[in-house]
């Protein structure tokens, strides 16, 4: 980490990834924030700087010595299983800054002395103490399946024999009364049953006659709405989409196919042309879906169409250790193995991590978003758009400045001018008067850039007046999109204009 980098983290303030000290008066307290990143998603604490203000105020040499002593005796002691951290100390204007940076753990839950378990929320630290929490953290780790685990109240009266031998056949060759085996022994075998008698999770997902009946949340909701936001009380089209897993898949591709356009692409006439966004992309992404969804969360996977881009949205984040970048090059974690098994031979399936290689292949304006653990949704935009565009305009026109509609850009996509004042309409947070402000940033971050830059480039002095007047604002009217979305602190993080909002 380099002197510009700190000062960008300290322009932007403490949050979950990012932690300022003073000092360590009591080394005995770090042992909870070290414990909090472990157990999150990792992150950096930057000694030497005031926790309230981002202020680097420096540490003397002799302070770097203790410190960096007394957190690695910390990490070693007070923290378990052991956590490694890697320290370094960087010059930002002649003062000092230590960098303790945190990796996040592979043993986890990770505890304090005292055997509490800490986590990080927002820019502070909270206490784990409820069971579903403590069994993500071990999920996380691999040391839990909640595939594999026992659904209550379920027995083998629940299991759909036909659904079994259709497996058993196509998998094996045979039925369930051909293996010489008792029933419930083979389901053991299987894995489909536990040896207590209940059906698995995997099991009743794949081979139940009613896995809603005991698992109401694990459906498919799909909606196809009017327009571009689902805020609006209309839409075209709504189903819940119940049953096993490939029966949900058939279902939930059903729904896609009877609610987006088939184009002739170049086909002959009579021909019944291609689906506007590439099945296979779909198939791919709702398998996904289906099979590494995290079933510790009790909510539905999404299908939602809009006019203009189809989302799917499966609940929990990548796995750990997973991150959006990787898996376009292949990387893959399976959060549900069992799962994963049973897809693999009962459906189109292969478990290879090259099904989002095969999406971003098929659709090329696709966009994959991790947020923080609690869902992972993909955007394929559509063709076509169904809103209107501005009338053309001749370049540079100027209409009254009485008129609500003055000042026109280019927009990247087409040879049509629009208003300046859409900036207002599109980001009504935007500070008063800055619209200008925001045009010329927006112009600038046609190439990636970071917030230092951006401020000098408007000449704005204020770090905190540019954050809440200009920089917030666009970022959460997507109008800016960070360069690394998983990792929104990175000291290396950039931003870029979104590519309906080229100003010129």
């Amino acid at each position: 980490m380099n002197a510009k980098e700190i000062k960008e983290l300290c322009a932007l303030g403490e949050n979950s990834k990012v932690q300022f000290k003073l000092r360590i008066d009591n080394p005995s307290k770090i042992a909870a924030e070290i414990v909090a990143f472990a157990n999150y998603r990792g992150g950096t604490i930057l000694i030497g700087v005031e926790d309230k203000t981002g202020e680097i105020v420096g540490l003397t040499y002799d302070e770097v010595q203790q410190i960096s002593r007394d957190v690695g005796n910390v990490a070693n002691n007070s923290v378990r299983p052991t956590v490694y951290l890697q320290t370094e100390t960087v010059d930002v204007d002649g003062k000092t800054v230590l960098v303790v940076n945190v990796n996040e753990g592979i043993d986890k839950p990770y505890k304090d002395q005292s055997g509490n378990i800490w986590i990080k929320q927002g820019s502070d630290k909270r206490r784990i103490v409820e069971n579903a929490e403590m069994l993500a953290l071990f999920q996380e780790s691999g040391s839990f399946r909640p595939d594999e685990k026992g659904v209550r109240r379920t027995s083998i009266n629940d299991i759909d024999m036909m659904l079994l031998n259709e497996y058993l056949e196509q998998y094996y060759g045979k039925r369930s009364d051909e293996f010489g085996l008792p029933v419930e022994q083979l389901l053991q075998n299987l894995q489909i049953m536990t040896k207590d008698g209940r059906v698995t999770l995997a099991g009743l997902q794949f081979f139940g006659k009613h896995p809603q009946m005991y698992e109401p949340a694990f459906v498919i909701k799909a909606v196809s709405f009017f327009g571009n936001d689902m805020g609006g009380l209309e839409y075209r089209d709504s189903k819940d989409i119940t049953g096993t897993i490939p029966r949900m898949f058939e279902g939930g591709i059903a729904f896609l196919n009877a609610n987006l356009h088939s184009i002739q692409a170049g086909q002959s006439f009579n021909s019944v042309g291609k689906l506007e966004i590439s099945e296979v992309a779909l198939k791919e992404i709702l398998q996904n879906a289906l099979v590494h969804r995290d079933y510790l969360i009790q909510a539905p996977i999404r299908i939602m169409i809009f006019d203009n881009r189809v989302e799917i949205i499966s609940p929990g984040g990548l796995p750990t250790g997973v991150d959006v970048e990787s898996i376009r090059f292949g990387k893959t974690k399976q959060r549900n193995p069992l799962m994963a098994a049973f897809c693999a031979k009962t459906m189109d399936y292969r478990g290879l991590g090259t099904g989002i290689i095969r999406a971003a292949k098929e659709v090329r304006d696709i966009e994959f978003v991790n947020d923080e653990g609690n869902q992972f949704q993909v955007i394929m935009k559509r063709p076509v758009e169904a809103f209107e565009r501005p009338n053309p305009m001749p370049y540079g026109s100027i209409v009254a400045e009485s008129s609500p509609r003055y000042g026109y850009y280019k927009s990247s996509n087409d040879d049509n001018y629009r208003p300046l004042s859409d900036i207002r309409l599109q980001c009504p947070a935007l500070g008063k008067g800055e619209e200008e402000t925001a045009r010329r940033i927006l112009a600038f971050c046609r190439i990636p850039q970071g917030i230092l830059e951006m401020m000098e480039e408007v000449g704005y002095k204020s770090r905190t007046s540019f954050r809440r007047n200009v920089f917030t604002p666009l970022l959460e009217a997507g109008m800016l999109i960070p360069e690394y979305k998983d990792k929104p602190n990175s000291p290396k993080q950039r931003y870029r204009t979104a590519n309906q909002w080229y100003w010129g």
